[in-house]
């Protein structure tokens, strides 16, 4: 599991290959990655946008920039989890992803959230260092 906090915001990720979605001998790979966030401050908060930078093993790169996650900008009281499930296609058997969100406070005051690098490694290939 990686783990990172920014501003009293935790953001947790586990990825999973899933070897059902992958086709090897098509240069297929596919992983799942599940998200906590959690609210750890005193404060709501409504997650608004997602930049998500993902690297294959050959280092080309890819940007994916949007509104919410998974189709909602859950707000998040004190104390309080969203969880979400997404995924992830690459034509190596290996690479990473990092990002971030931008959190909104009530009162407005807008921030970044990081979300840790998390690598994403198919279990029975030799993992390349990215």
């Amino acid at each position: 599991m990686y783990e990172a906090i920014t501003r009293d915001i935790r953001v947790r990720v586990e990825p999973h290959y899933d070897d059902h979605r992958s086709e090897p001998e098509r240069s297929r790979y596919f992983w799942l990655y599940t998200v906590d966030i959690v609210n750890e401050g005193e404060t709501p908060v409504t997650l608004e946008t997602r930049s998500w930078r993902i690297i294959d093993a050959n280092g080309a790169q890819e940007h994916v920039d949007g509104p919410g996650v998974v189709g909602k900008t859950p707000t998040l009281e004190p104390g309080e989890t969203f969880t979400y499930t997404s995924g992830c296609p690459l034509t190596t058997s290996s690479g990473i992803m990092a990002g971030s969100y931008q959190m909104v406070e009530e009162g407005g005051d807008a921030f970044d959230v990081t979300i840790p690098t998390f690598s994403l490694d198919v279990p029975f290939v030799q993992p390349i260092l990215n």
